[in-house]
C-alpha cells in the first residue's frame, strides 16, 4: 500500500484514503458486528451516533494502531485499536466521548488505546467540558504486560485531575473487570444496563476456584446487584439505548465545568403555585410512613425530579430537579424505608452527592424527616461515626446556596447531619408539623424524669402525664422558632414560593474560606 501511495494521484490518494477509512468504520468485522448485536449491544460507533447530535462528532485519533510484537501481536490488526474517541455536540452543548469497541479484540485496553482515552481527556479538561466513558472491554491486554498497566494508571490520574472541575460520567455497556473498574469509581456518575454489563474485581471463575464460592455473573457484578447492594451503580438502565437517554437528561442538569454558569432550562411553571397537597402529606400518626418523592416532585418545576441511587441506601433521597429553570440537588430523608434514619449507606450515599453538587455550584435542598441515626452493633463496628462524619463535614464544606425543611420529625445528631444552621444552612423552614428536639418524647421523659417516674404512685400513668408535657413543648417547631434555630415556620402548601424566594435571594452567594491545601474528609 505505502508503494501504491507513493505512485498514487491526487484523486487516487484521495481514494486510498476513503478505503482505509471505511475499513476501519467496519470495526471488528460483520461476524463481531453481528455477536455484539445478537447479544443485546450496540456497537461503539452506534452508541455514539446515539448519543450525539446527528452529523456533530468529530472522531479524534482514527488510524491509530498498536506497536506491540509480542506474543504474535505483530500481525494482528485492531481496527482504531479498540477504542473510538472524539467530540461532539449532546444537544446543542460539546462533550468529549471514548468508546470502546469489543468488536476488536474485546475492546481490550493496550498502550496505544490508552494514549487515545488520555488525548479526549485532555482536552475535555482543556476544554472544559464534559466527558463521558463508554466502556465495553475484556481488560487490560495481556499480551502488552506493563504498557496496559500504565495506561490505566494515566486514565486513572486524569479521572482524578478532572474530578470537580468537569462532569465526568460513565457508561457501563459490557464486561469492566479487574483494574479497569477503578476509572468508572473516580468518576462522577456510573450507569449500568441489566443484564449486558458487569463489574468486578475478580470474576466469578477465579471466587470458584480461590475460594470456593459459586456466584454469577449476574449477581457478583451486574447492574441491579451494584445499585441495590454495593451502591457503585447510580442509575440502572433497561439497554443500551436507554442508557444514553438516561444520561443525556443527567447532563441537562450539569454545567460544561465548575467555572461555568449552570444550564437554564425553559420553564413554563409559576413561580407562585401553590402545592394544596402538600398540606395533607403528613399523616396524622407520626409512627406512619409517607413518601418523600411526592414532597420533592410538589417543589419542583413541571413535578420532575431525576433521582440517582434510587436502589440503594433508600432511607435518604438524592435527586436533582429544577426550580424556575436552574438545578437543584435534593437530600431528603424517606420514612418509607427504616423511618428515614441515617445510617452508614445513607450518609456515605448523601455525602457523596452533596459534595458533587457543590463542586458544580448546584444549590442545595434539603428536607428532614430524621429520627435518629441506626442503632445497633452492626452500624457501631461498620463504622457509622466515620461514616457520619462524612455527612457533616461535606454539608459544612458545602459553600452553596444551602435550604434545609423541616417536615416532621428532626430529634438529636440527625438534626444536626440534615443541614441545620450550624452546619451552614443559610435558610430553615419548618412545618407546622415539625418535631425539633433532641430525641423523642417517651425516651427523653424515661431519662430526664427517671426518678420522678420511679417514685410516683402510678409510674404508668406518671410517665404518660410527663410524656404528654414534653410533645407539647417540643413535638412542635414553635420552641426551636423562639431560639432563632429556624428562620420562619411556613403553610406546606407555600414551600415551593418559599424556596423561590430564598434560592433568588441568595442567588449571588459567596463563602470565602481558610486557605489551605485541601480538607482531610474522614474517609
Amino acid at each position: 500500500m505505502s508503494d501504491d501511495l507513493q505512485k498514487a494521484t491526487t484523486q487516487g490518494k484521495i481514494k486510498i484514503f476513503e478505503e482505509k477509512v471505511g475499513a476501519l468504520m467496519q470495526m471488528g468485522g460483520e461476524k463481531q458486528i453481528k455477536k455484539q448485536h445478537d447479544g443485546g449491544k450496540l456497537t461503539a460507533r452506534e452508541r455514539l451516533d446515539h448519543l450525539f447530535d446527528q452529523g456533530t462528532f468529530q472522531e479524534v485519533q482514527l488510524f491509530v494502531q498498536h506497536h506491540s510484537t509480542l506474543f504474535g501481536m505483530d500481525k494482528k490488526n485492531i481496527p482504531a485499536d479498540g477504542v473510538i474517541t472524539g467530540f461532539g455536540k449532546v444537544n446543542g452543548r460539546t462533550v468529549f466521548a471514548a468508546s470502546q469497541d469489543f468488536t476488536s479484540a474485546g475492546g481490550t485496553l493496550g498502550e496505544m488505546h490508552a494514549k487515545k482515552i488520555w488525548k479526549v481527556m485532555d482536552m475535555a479538561i482543556a476544554a472544559q467540558k464534559p466527558f463521558i466513558a463508554i466502556n465495553d472491554s475484556g481488560g487490560a491486554r495481556i499480551q502488552e504486560g506493563v504498557p496496559s498497566l500504565e495506561g490505566y494508571g494515566g486514565i486513572f490520574y486524569r479521572n482524578t485531575i478532572a474530578s470537580g472541575y468537569i462532569p465526568q460520567i460513565t457508561a457501563i455497556m459490557g464486561p469492566t473487570a479487574g483494574g479497569a473498574v477503578y476509572s468508572p469509581a473516580l468518576t462522577d456518575w456510573i450507569f449500568m444496563v441489566k443484564n449486558t454489563s458487569y463489574m468486578y474485581i475478580t470474576g466469578p471463575e477465579v471466587i470458584k476456584a480461590v475460594i470456593g464460592e459459586e456466584v454469577t455473573q449476574e449477581q457478583l457484578g451486574g447492574a441491579v446487584a451494584h445499585a441495590s447492594k454495593s451502591g457503585v451503580c447510580h442509575v440502572v438502565t433497561e439497554n443500551d439505548k436507554d442508557c444514553i437517554d438516561q444520561i443525556k437528561i443527567l447532563l441537562s442538569y450539569l454545567p460544561d465545568s465548575c467555572n461555568l454558569p449552570l444550564p437554564a432550562a425553559l420553564s413554563t411553571d409559576k413561580p407562585d403555585r401553590e402545592c394544596p397537597e402538600l398540606d395533607k402529606a403528613i399523616p396524622d400518626k407520626a409512627t406512619r410512613a409517607y413518601n418523600m418523592k411526592n414532597v420533592i416532585k410538589a417543589v419542583a418545576d413541571h413535578n420532575e425530579m431525576f433521582e440517582l441511587h434510587e436502589q440503594w441506601a433508600q432511607n435518604i433521597i438524592v435527586a436533582l430537579i429544577r426550580v424556575m429553570g436552574k438545578p437543584v440537588g435534593v437530600i431528603a430523608n424517606n420514612p418509607m424505608f427504616y423511618a428515614g434514619v441515617l445510617n452508614v449507606n445513607a450518609s456515605d450515599k448523601a455525602a457523596r452527592f452533596i459534595r458533587f453538587c457543590d463542586a458544580f455550584n448546584i444549590p442545595l435542598l434539603t428536607f428532614a424527616d430524621v429520627p435518629g441515626y441506626m442503632p445497633g452493633t452492626d452500624q457501631e463496628w461498620a463504622g457509622i461515626i466515620r461514616h457520619g462524619a462524612k455527612l457533616l463535614h461535606a454539608y459544612s464544606e458545602a459553600t452553596v446556596p444551602k435550604i434545609t425543611v423541616v417536615t416532621r420529625k428532626d430529634y438529636g445528631g440527625s438534626y444536626i447531619g440534615m443541614c441545620c444552621k450550624q452546619l451552614g444552612a443559610d435558610y430553615v423552614m419548618a412545618w407546622p408539623t415539625a418535631e425539633i428536639a433532641v430525641m423523642g418524647a417517651e425516651g427523653a421523659c424515661n431519662i430526664i424524669y427517671r426518678s420522678e417516674i420511679a417514685d410516683a404512685a402510678d409510674p404508668a400513668a406518671k410517665r404518660t402525664e410527663l410524656i404528654a408535657g414534653y410533645e407539647a413543648k417540643f413535638n412542635n417547631p414553635y420552641f426551636a422558632a423562639s431560639l432563632g434555630a429556624i428562620e420562619e415556620i411556613i403553610l406546606p402548601r407555600e414551600t415551593r414560593k418559599r424556596i423561590i424566594a430564598v434560592l433568588d435571594a441568595m442567588k449571588d452567594k459567596k463563602e470565602a474560606r481558610l486557605e489551605k491545601k485541601h480538607n482531610n474528609i474522614p474517609l
